[in-house]
């Protein structure tokens, strides 16, 4: 159980009091690998534009560019609040942070070819992609490699919640931050679901369905903003820390 004094002299963000407001080895390695992963997203053209139809193709694929870069940019949003509310730097936060670090290098190619392909059908191919399928199966594996990826990125950061949960009592989280570090790791694990909703509808539905599998996450812009306000009213229940 952490000192009463110390935790009291904490800096407090939105009722939380931040127990790693110094940055620790691990959590610059992180943000390292994260903006790592941000030069892969642009660094995927094999040669500098040389005329100006090279550069207006380019540049249409700046929409995708910019939804990875939104979807990384939560993730590690996720990562550096986790680490400024928590301080921790034992041996299983270190694990978690590398396996998500090791997901998030793996997954940024996928991410974007899927953000292209899904923003190449939607606006008629003005946005070009950088897959070509060549049969239904294929579009069904592509759904499978970005649900898998999704869920374990988004299930790493659950994890790590959840570790921090059973750290409670030596963290000294009070009731607030109990219930903070409970519901992080409930919305995270919720969004991380939705990439095993979408490969169980790539495996089930017919080839003429499969869109629906990309459809799914849409479910993103209602089932959060719900959590969240259903969170918002719990917590006022609880009281401040």
């Amino acid at each position: 159980m952490r000192d009463p004094a110390y935790l009291d002299s904490l800096p407090i963000h939105g009722g939380f009091r931040l127990r790693g407001v110094q940055m620790s080895r691990l959590e610059t390695f992180a943000d390292a690998a994260f903006a790592f992963a941000l030069t892969l997203l642009v660094i995927s053209f094999d040669t500098i534009p040389s005329s100006y139809a090279e550069l207006i193709h380019a540049l249409k694929s700046v929409p995708a560019f910019a939804a990875s870069f939104a979807i990384v940019v939560m993730l590690w949003v996720g990562h550096r609040t986790w680490s400024k509310r928590y301080g921790l730097d034992d041996a299983t936060s270190t694990i978690l942070t590398m396996l998500l670090v090791f997901i998030i290098m793996v997954y940024v190619y996928p991410l974007r070819a899927m953000m292209a392909a899904f923003l190449s059908a939607f606006t008629g191919g003005w946005v070009p992609t950088e897959l070509e399928f060549d049969s239904y199966s294929q579009i069904r594996g592509m759904f499978l490699v970005y649900g898998v990826g999704w869920l374990t990125v988004n299930g790493t950061l659950a994890l790590l919640n959840g570790h921090a949960l059973r750290r409670a009592d030596s963290l000294g989280l009070n009731a607030v931050e109990r219930f903070d570090t409970r519901t992080e790791l409930q919305a995270w694990s919720l969004v991380g679901l939705f990439g095993a909703f979408s490969m169980a509808i790539a495996l089930a539905v017919p080839d003429q369905r499969l869109g629906l599998a990309g459809h799914v996450y849409f479910g993103l812009m209602v089932v959060m903003p719900l959590h969240g306000r259903w969170r918002g009213r719990k917590r006022q229940s609880i009281g401040s820390p």
